[in-house]
Formats: C-alpha cells, structure tokens, sequence
C-alpha cells in the first residue's frame, strides 16, 4: 500500500547571515501585516475614511499583538518560569544558563486577541472617536488572514504539532522536539491555517456582500465564534503545548477559547439591537 505520509523536513530558516538568522516566521508574521494593511485599506477606501487612521490603527495592532501574544504566553503557559525571569518576558533574550539572543519565540494567540482588543479600545478613544465595535468589525477580518500566516509560519517551524495518526495525509515533523518525530502526526497548525483562511473569505463576504456591517459588533462577533470554535475543536488533535496539560480534560487552549466563543455569541445578539449611524460624517444643519 502507498503511504501518502508527509515527512516533513523544512529547515525554519531562510537564511542565515553572519550569524543572524531569518526564519520562515519573521517573514510570514511581516506578510501578515502586509496583506491585513492591504485588505484594511480597501475597506477604508471604500467607506472615505481617513487613511490616517490607517497608518495609526496598524501601529496600535502591531504593538498590541506583539506585547499581547508575548505576555499571554508568559503568563497562561509558562508562568512558572517567567515569575522568576520578569525581564525575560518583554526582552527578546535568555540569561540564564547563558546570555544569548532568543527572540519572541514564545507568543499566544489568546494573549494577542485579548491585547488587540486593548489596543483597538485605546484606538477608538484616541483616533477614531467611534465605538470600539465599529473598529472591531474593521479589524477582525485582516487579523482572521493574519492568522492563517502565522499558523503556516508554525508549521515551518514544525511547531504546535498533532497528535500522532494513521490518517494518510498525516506529517511526519522529524524536526520537532518530540518523542517520536519519525511517527505521522495531525498537521494540527495547518488544520488552523486552513479554517482561519476560510473565516477569512467568509468575514470578506459578510462585509462587501451584505449589509451586516451596518449592525456594529455582528463582524466582531462572527470572528470569535468562527476563530475560537475552530481552534476549540482542534485542541483535541493537538500535542499539549506544556507537559502540566497533560491529563487535562481540556487544556489550557480551549479553557481560554470558550469565554471568545460565549462573547461572540453575545456580540451576535447585541449586534441585532445596535445599529452602526456613525459610519459618515454627521449633517450640518444650517440655520436660517
């Protein structure tokens, strides 16, 4: 019988310059912001927004993710570490056994979601003056692309692996620090790739295709459902990410995925109650 088994040897790095590495990941997390800023300013140009608000909304969403995803892995991953080497966890270095450059290799996507959400609040009271949920809706689409190219950066990284399978299509991740790397696993992080990339396309639809956009929140509310239910169901086909998971009935990804799925449930229902008038500018009424 013809195995369709993926032995899946990919180098993480580009290329490796002086010492210096570039890694697949830094490349695809650039590109994320690429296309998101691409896609987002479309959306601005379409509805005559200011593309100030553009370049300022991508500075607060890259700060936000990057310190979100940083402190969110430090924190609901790997606080026992990270609660005796506090400069680790916004430093891109390790001190000890030895001093050396490690990068941000350690970032959580609920982290991130949580800190964008901070970010794009802080944004709406200082830029857009609107409701946080009118930028909500706007944002969630790049950030459901922006995930697609960062769960195809962890596959270069054989990172964030399955479990192991029969299934013909399965991996074999000889790359990844894992018992058994030989063995055919779940490409847990392609599975990802793939459902945020089909959200993608489903959010593009909703917003150019139908008037859903005019119900602030509804977006905002069909990302996390679409994003969090996904990653919900694929926790199950996953290795636990830290060995304290082990023997959970759920682990930690999707303790912290139910609380997105019930707010988007809600987002849904309140979005039907709550219509978005602050899309143009307000009429000037003169007086006779």
């Amino acid at each position: 019988m013809l195995s369709l088994f993926i032995n899946w040897d990919v180098s993480p790095e580009l290329l490796n310059i002086g010492g210096v590495s570039i890694r697949y990941y830094g490349l695809l997390f650039a590109l994320a912001f690429v296309f998101g800023y691409k896609v987002e300013e479309k959306m601005f140009k379409a509805e005559g927004l200011p593309m100030k608000w553009l370049d300022k909304l991508w500075i607060y969403v890259a700060i936000a993710t990057i310190i979100g995803a940083r402190l969110g892995h430090c924190i609901f991953y790997d606080w026992a570490y990270y609660s005796e080497h506090p400069l680790e966890m916004i430093l891109p270095v390790q001190f000890t056994p030895e001093f050396k450059f490690t990068g941000y290799q350690g970032l959580a996507s609920h982290g991130a979601a949580i800190g964008i959400i901070a970010g794009l609040w802080y944004y709406s009271r200082k830029v857009s003056k609107k409701s946080i949920f009118w930028i909500l809706d706007r944002a969630v689409i790049p950030i459901a692309l922006a995930g697609f190219f960062i769960r195809m950066g962890n596959l270069m990284n054989s990172e964030i692996i399955g479990v192991q399978t029969t299934v013909p299509w399965g991996f074999c991740f000889v790359n990844a620090h894992v018992e058994h790397p030989e063995a055919p696993r779940h490409p847990a992080q392609l599975y990802e790739a793939i459902c945020y990339l089909i959200s993608f396309g489903i959010l593009m639809h909703l917003y150019w295709r139908t008037d859903v956009k005019k119900r602030m929140g509804f977006l905002f509310g069909a990302f996390l459902i679409l994003i969090f239910t996904a990653r919900f169901i694929i926790e199950f086909v996953k290795e636990v990410q830290e060995p304290w998971e082990e023997g959970m009935m759920l682990n930690m990804g999707q303790i912290l995925s139910i609380p997105f799925v019930l707010i988007g449930i809600f987002m849904l229902w309140y979005s039907g109650r709550q219509i978005d008038n602050g899309t143009k500018a307000p009429q000037v009424v003169k007086k006779k």
